[in-house]
């Protein structure tokens, strides 16, 4: 079993334990706004054998104007205890982009205090391309106590951002493509500005991937870290557009053995939507 600085299991690995007593499965496949695909709807039609769906913008905070906003713990708890996940359980995430929304539940299940979650390197691609089992049965899983512990370490809020970026001692790692960066290219949701936080490194998440949609090795991690300016020894927090693929970012850095990445929860969509955060253009 891998170390939570390396939060990845093969395939191989899923098939060997798709049995194990404490082991369970959570599809946490989602789209962007506007796509053609149905993430409900794609596992209900096909999922790994025994997989939950964990629905990241329903299990938010739905009062938030921002999307898939952390949820309180009450209501965290309240759900995946529907789902029969809880304590003393390893939670095995997938999704089926590859590794998109399988890493940002990773993140919230370690930012609710459940640290045995690793995420299936490859997701629902890799399974399908190796022809092995899915179904469409919709588990009914038996209710399990949770226990939420918040890791408020693992979490930026807007105040909390002001404070790094006046205080410059902290990297900010930005995984949106390099044009949305730049602010050469629109943002995909409407009223935001375009750019970067003053003094963030571009990451693009595109970069942490290998062709065939494994994530990089640990050296092919670093290279791209080091390419981009990332100085591993220094404070870091990650962000994107809505705090999907900032939480890539932080399980890339966890494979690194950066464990406690923060993630900024509001990204893009909190920052460039306000008039009174400052934004810069340009590389």
């Amino acid at each position: 079993m891998p170390t939570h600085t390396d939060p990845l299991v093969t395939t191989d690995w899923l098939a060997d334990h798709l049995q194990a007593p404490d082991v369970r499965i959570v599809d946490a496949s989602w789209f962007m706004p506007g796509s053609p695909r149905d993430a409900k709807a794609e596992y209900a039609a096909q999922h790994i054998p025994g997989a939950v769906f964990f629905d990241i913008d329903e299990i938010a905070d739905t009062d938030s104007p921002l999307p898939h906003m952390l949820p309180s713990p009450a209501k965290f708890s309240s759900r995946v205890r529907k789902m029969g996940l809880g304590d003393g359980l390893r939670v095995v995430v997938y999704d089926s982009s590859g590794i998109t929304g399988a890493a940002r539940v990773w993140w919230t299940f370690r930012v609710m205090g459940h640290e045995d979650v690793v995420v299936l390197d490859g997701g629902l691609p890799k399974w399908l391309a190796e022809a092995r089992p899915v179904d469409d049965r919709i588990p009914r899983p038996q209710e399990r106590h949770f226990t939420a512990r918040v890791a408020s370490d693992l979490v930026c809020d807007l105040s909390r951002m002001r404070r790094l970026i006046d205080a410059g001692r902290t990297q900010i790692l930005d995984a949106r493509p390099a044009g949305r960066f730049t602010g050469e290219i629109a943002e995909p949701r409407p009223g935001l500005r375009a750019g970067h936080m003053p003094g963030a490194l571009n990451v693009p998440v595109s970069t942490l991937f290998s062709e065939d949609g494994l994530m990089k090795s640990r050296d092919g991690l670093q290279a791209v870290f080091d390419g981009a300016d990332v100085d591993l020894s220094l404070p870091i927090v990650t962000t994107c557009g809505s705090g999907i693929t900032a939480s890539v970012l932080a399980l890339c850095l966890a494979r690194l053995g950066r464990s406690r990445t923060a993630v900024y929860d509001g990204s893009w969509t909190e920052w460039g939507g306000r008039d009174d955060t400052p934004v810069v253009q340009g590389a």
